[in-house]
């Protein structure tokens, strides 16, 4: 009778489950704030009733906490890991400005303002000066305008909001990585977390505080121009049914706003701005949790652990992914059980656990050496299959020369020079007589010199090219032009993590695990599998570590890039986690080189990418003569 066959459980399976108890600490969070809010709109009224969960403060706290909610769902619904990378500001913003996300954000941001601003006109008392309908000269009722302000305020602060989520890449989640500290535990929880966020409270409350001060002159601007005429005719349509208002829609004199109002504005959307910045700073810290589970991998509850595990790492979904590998590197630095099953697992269906994570992490290190590679390539144009009914016939002779003839040495290009041979070009062409009339030349002539002496008059030079150019850098200086800036990093990034998301993460990660794994194979990997493996470890390690280099530092500036600042913090962090890898695999397999067939070669450059020193001074040639002896 065949063995039963275990189900291997996605790793999905695992990880959801944990950003869900994530979640909820961040739900939490939002509900204490929701309830202190909550007993603040009750002050003015009972004593008991303004903090008592069953009644009014209880509702309000409901519906509060809402407003926090729907942009935590959004963050859920819109996460990803990995920056976003293109060459610049601008070309990110088009490339997701008519995406659905964008959509969903501006709704998001919108709908909770608008349904906070109702929460606190419904809690204001009569006396407020905020009710819709005010009464004068008797029982004539009269729409008030200033709760219309109050509510566009805060559609305002949600579009600006919006905004500034999108710029900011709020939904983006920063992962960590596993740094080989000797078996020394340093594993994050809930605990760290919230040290971490309170010590970042001050910075919220300023935010948030800035945001909302920002946000009243910009009301007072945007209201009268493009919300006071539609919200006015519109509450108008919808309150005659149930009052006895005018039958005109004659906006009223004045700006509909005074001093009291922009005062209770600021100090509402500043309650409002704590709640999306706490927030959006919750669930970014304790969504970024390492993957563990009462300090153990997620995947220790499977019954097939590395099967789970396996998955993970195999999963064509970036955020999945990335997580699977941060697991991996906890277990290749911190838990001796899990490394030594990875070893001693050799009967997988497709080929050895070792061997199957051996492939993942090396592909993962060598894509960035394949995207060095393949920058600046022009694709391979597709062959067509059909074959041409009509042959074409073959040159017999040299197309005719197209260069000036009275030319000896090559000319700098100008607009001067691009003129004449736009004008020659044209003159010459097929169809063309092949010799100018003399009325034609002069004519010619005569237009080259007025268009040249007007120019020179106007801009003091007759080189346009560089005349814009210099313009164009004026303006990149400024604010206004830094989404047209190329900066070195930016490029960079993207031409080495890959678009249109790119998570520096993920390369440390598989670096550090794939060098944990073969330095603890030493001591436990009891079939010697992954002694076989070393070298091609080690060699791809320097390879990389060698391109990567000196791809840096041949990357060319931008000429937009003002700043000209050729740092990448990225790419260090991948070169300084492939440098100690390679300084670990030298130190623990260096004795052993022959016996893994690596030629003294090989070592010296290993240690060269490595950058160990010897008596202080870099491995450069020594070991190298000695081969050669």
């Amino acid at each position: 009778m065949p063995p039963a066959t275990v189900r291997r459980a996605p790793y999905k399976d695992f990880l959801q489950p944990a950003l869900h108890r994530r979640f909820s600490t961040t739900a939490s969070i939002l509900l204490a704030i929701a309830y202190l809010q909550a007993i603040f709109f009750g002050l003015p009224g009972s004593v008991f009733w303004s903090w008592f969960p069953i009644g009014p403060a209880g509702i309000r706290t409901l519906f509060l906490s809402l407003c926090g909610l729907s942009v935590i769902v959004l963050r859920i619904a819109q996460y990803h890991v990995g920056a976003r990378t293109s060459n610049s500001g601008f070309q990110s913003f088009t490339q997701n400005v008519l995406q659905i996300q964008t959509l969903e954000a501006l709704f998001t941001y919108v709908f909770s303002g608008w349904l906070f601003s109702q929460i606190w006109l419904w809690s204001c008392g009569p006396d407020s000066g905020l009710s819709w309908i005010t009464y004068f000269s008797g029982d004539r009722a009269r729409l008030n305008e200033k709760p219309l302000f109050f509510t566009c305020y805060f559609i305002t602060l949600g579009i600006a909001e919006a905004m500034l989520h999108l710029f900011y890449d709020n939904d983006r989640l920063s992962l960590g990585i596993v740094k080989p500290k000797n078996g020394e535990k340093q594993t994050g929880d809930s605990v760290s977390q919230l040290k971490e966020f309170w010590v970042q409270s001050p910075h919220l409350f300023l935010v948030s505080g800035v945001r909302a001060a920002v946000a009243v002159p910009l009301s007072m601007l945007v209201y009268p121009i493009f919300f006071r005429s539609l919200v006015w005719r519109t509450t108008l349509l919808f309150l005659r049914p149930f009052y006895n208002l005018p039958k005109t829609n004659m906006l009223p004199n004045g700006w509909g706003f005074s001093w009291f109002v922009l005062l209770k504005c600021a100090m509402a959307g500043f309650m409002l701005s704590i709640v999306w910045v706490a927030g959006n700073a919750a669930f970014s810290i304790f969504l970024v949790r390492e993957p563990l589970k009462h300090g153990k991998p997620l995947t220790s509850e499977s019954k097939d652990p590395n099967g789970s595990l396996l998955n993970g790492l195999k999963n064509k979904k970036l955020s999945i992914k990335c997580f699977a590998m941060w697991e991996l590197a906890f277990i290749a630095r911190d838990y001796e059980v899990r490394r030594k099953a990875i070893y001693e697992d050799i009967d997988r269906k497709d080929g050895p656990m070792w061997s199957q994570v051996y492939a993942i992490c090396l592909d993962v290190i060598r894509s960035m050496e394949a995207r060095i590679d393949n920058y600046g390539k022009t694709p391979a144009p597709v062959q067509s299959t059909a074959l041409s009914t009509v042959d074409e016939k073959r040159r017999t002779t040299a197309p005719l020369r197209q260069d000036p003839i009275l030319q000896s040495t090559p000319q700098k290009k100008s607009f001067r020079n691009e003129v004449e041979k736009v004008v020659g070009q044209v003159a010459t062409a097929p169809g063309q007589p092949s010799q100018l009339s003399p009325l034609a030349k002069k004519a010619m002539a005569t237009a080259k010199g007025k268009l040249l002496e007007l120019q020179k008059e106007a801009t003091g030079t007759d080189d346009t090219q560089s005349l814009i150019q210099d313009l164009a850098l004026k303006v990149l200086r400024t604010p206004l032009g830094w989404p047209f800036r190329q900066e070195f990093n930016r490029r960079l990034n993207a031409v080495v993590l890959g678009t249109p998301y790119g998570e520096p993460s993920l390369y440390i990660n598989a670096i550090n695990a794939l060098s944990l794994l073969a330095v603890h194979s030493l001591k436990e990997d009891k079939y010697g599998n992954v002694q076989r493996d070393v070298a091609t470890i080690i060699r791809t390690f320097t390879t990389v570590t060698s391109k990567l280099e000196t791809f840096k530092n041949s990357f060319p500036v931008h000429w937009t890039d003002v700043e000209k600042n050729k740092t990448s913090a990225e790419v260090d962090a991948i070169l300084e986690a492939l440098r100690e890898g390679l300084k670990q695999l030298v130190q623990a397999f260096g004795p052993y080189a022959r016996d893994l067939r690596l030629s003294l070669t090989d070592m010296r450059l290993a240690k060269e990418a490595a950058r160990i020193e010897k008596d202080g001074q870099l491995v450069q040639r020594d070991e190298e003569m000695r081969e050669i002896r």
